[in-house]
């Protein structure tokens, strides 16, 4: 049974919400995000909170339901506080630099990689190796950083490469020197 999606989403005073033809458009401090909303699926837009009103005793209804309503959640946080997400590249002679919307990247090939950011992703690198990506669209940040650590993904054997902050790598022992008897 969805709890979640029964639950309304509440509205800060500081966003706009918009909710015409099946489209809802909410606007933030922080930016502007829209989405269309799946047949089968109506909402209750009001001043202080948005709820999903939809079948919850079909099977369908409850798993659209939580889904859209788990979606509008993600914009309103967005347009309001904004995600934010750190990678950090280890390695010996990697950098980056940030100009604009381009990201330009010197991971230990003959050539520096240089990637355009999308318009709602914003950048600051810090140090030359930790760079700070924050964007209102959850979902278009985290592919951007999936492409981003696809240059390098982080490697078992000498840990290096574009690991998020805080991550982990489960190191792999090399080749094992034979004993000479």
């Amino acid at each position: 049974m969805s709890r979640l999606g029964k639950r309304p989403v509440a509205l800060n005073p500081k966003v706009k919400s918009d909710y015409k033809g099946r489209q809802l458009k909410v606007k933030g401090p922080v930016g502007e995000m829209s989405l269309k909303i799946p047949n089968g699926v109506d909402l209750d837009v009001g001043k202080e909170e948005i709820k999903v009103v939809v079948d919850f005793d079909k099977k369908e209804g409850r798993m659209i339901g939580g889904t859209v309503r788990s979606l509008i959640n993600s914009m309103v946080h967005g347009v309001t506080d904004g995600f934010t997400t750190v990678l950090e590249l280890v390695g010996v002679g990697y950098r980056a630099q940030v100009s604009g919307q381009k990201l330009t990247l010197a991971l230990g090939y003959s050539h520096p990689i240089e990637y355009d950011l999308p318009k709602v992703v914003k950048a600051q690198v810090d140090g030359n190796t930790k760079i700070t990506l924050t964007s209102c669209d959850k979902q278009v940040l985290g592919q951007t950083c999936a492409e981003i650590r696809q240059y390098r993904p982080p490697e078992p054997y000498k840990g290096k490469g574009i690991l998020f902050a805080g991550e982990h790598i489960i190191r792999k022992a090399g080749k094992a020197a034979k004993a000479s008897a």
